[in-house]
């Protein structure tokens, strides 16, 4: 997005519903059960595995949750005014919080970006 005219983003599920914050093969109840969100991820499944393993990488580095990491990368991005996050557990707002603080280095946010393949524009017809 260009922000050169002051505009910013909100962006929806940060956390790619949860796949930024567990092993590639873990599944959850909802993972289990969302067609919709299955339908997602499907296209760039290689690349985001990728993703998922810089995430854990950064994370084991620095000692911190996959979710700070991610969280935090958002955040990194000027034309970022606030991501949503769904949290449903305190943990999950501790690290919402805590993603506040944690400044990842340009290496580290060029790592996360590497292997990133853009997704599909969802809910616009």
């Amino acid at each position: 997005m260009d922000h050169s005219e002051g505009g910013s983003s909100i962006p929806w599920s940060p956390l790619a519903r949860g796949r930024l914050t567990r092993d590639w093969d873990d599944t959850t109840a909802r993972s289990d059960t969302d067609a919709f969100g299955r339908t997602l991820y499907a296209a760039t499944a290689e690349a985001d595995r990728k993703v998922v393993e810089a995430v854990v990488a950064v994370a084991s580095e620095r000692g911190v949750p996959r979710a700070q990491v991610a969280l935090a990368w958002v955040l990194a991005k000027p034309e970022v005014s606030a991501p949503i996050v769904g949290a449903s557990k305190l943990a999950h707002l501790d690290d919402a919080l805590a993603a506040l603080d944690l400044v990842l280095s340009d290496d580290e946010i060029a790592r996360l970006e590497a292997p990133y393949v853009p997704h599909a524009v969802v809910g616009f017809s």
